[in-house]
């Protein structure tokens, strides 16, 4: 299969790297408008002088041009009758996100979102440990970086979560309410089920780099990390005792034993198959724009007056 790349910035670097090691790809093109970023990817692909080139030369393509350029570059790669991969947010607004949701249901060609969060193999531990969690707590946070976005940090970062969350944890639910605080760099935000209360934090701001998740359930406490892909559960006690006139208790503490993986490896790899198998990606161009929707849900409350909290 040959594969194809358009936007090779600090994202789609990691899509030719990872094309370039599987299994089953014979060539990668790539596409990028400012050409030392092709450039650089030119020891591991091929580089084309127009996106018209690369999609006559290949049978799937990763969108990762920046965000306002996802329509319009999604919508020309379906429309020369290419599968793709668009990296996450699906597109700048929920609009463009319907026109694009027009345009695919005219075809059968597999089109997915690049949710790269929802192949970390602790996702799907949360969702095995976890069923039904009273109460979750999910960081992401960055220290400032020289990365370009035109997105907020509601889109940039915050969405892995809101996708983890609607899409995994709460699939299919829709009595709830959402809370939020912040700034374009800085965004606090609390989702309310009908037995559940989840915090999502995401930050560029920060001195540390956080990927943490916190999980509490009637019978355990489960907690985890994203980067090391490392979870821990903590049973309730067994018994408590007294000892130099502390109270003690003894946790039962496990770890679980996860499979660490290269999450974009198994995305990119589980994309393929879906284009060979002409199967739906697990995350759909519907997921993508319900989340979307949800982060300008969320966005509104930020636009709210400063300080205040408000749905």
């Amino acid at each position: 299969m040959d594969v194809g790349v358009i936007g090779v910035g600090a994202m789609g670097k990691n899509h030719v790297r990872v094309y370039s090691e599987l299994k089953g790809v014979d060539t990668v093109y790539v596409y990028d408008p400012i050409s030392e970023n092709a450039q650089r990817a030119s020891d591991l692909a091929t580089v084309c002088s127009s996106p018209e080139e690369l999609l006559a030369k290949v049978d799937a393509v990763s969108v990762c041009v920046p965000t306002r350029y996802h329509f319009d570059t999604a919508s020309k790669v379906i429309n020369a009758g290419v599968n793709c991969l668009i990296e996450k947010p699906i597109t700048m607004t929920v609009q463009e996100a319907e026109r694009l949701l027009g345009l695919i249901e005219k075809t059968d060609l597999v089109v997915g979102v690049g949710h790269i969060e929802r192949f970390n193999p602790i996702v799907e531990e949360i969702k095995k440990i976890a069923e039904r969690p009273d109460y979750v707590s999910i960081k992401r946070h960055n220290p400032t970086s020289n990365r370009i976005t035109d997105a907020s940090v509601v889109e940039d970062l915050m969405i892995h979560d809101i996708d983890i969350v609607f899409n995994v944890l709460f699939k299919g639910e829709e009595d709830y309410q959402i809370f939020s605080a912040g700034s374009r760099n800085v965004c606090e935000t609390m989702a309310v089920f009908s037995d559940s209360v989840v915090s999502i934090s995401a930050s560029r701001l920060s001195s540390k780099k956080f990927r943490t998740f916190y999980v509490e359930a009637e019978e355990f406490t489960t907690e985890g990390d994203f980067m090391t892909q490392e979870v821990y559960v903590y049973r309730k006690p067994g018994k408590y005792r007294v000892e130099d006139e502390r109270y003690l208790q003894e946790n039962i503490i496990e770890k679980v034993l996860v499979n660490k993986v290269e999450p974009l490896k198994v995305e990119l790899k589980t994309f393929l198959d879906c284009v060979r198998q002409n199967k739906s990606f697990p995350v759909t161009p519907e997921e993508g724009k319900r989340n979307l929707e949800i982060c300008e849900r969320i966005k509104s409350g930020l636009n709210a007056k400063k300080g205040s909290i408000s749905e």
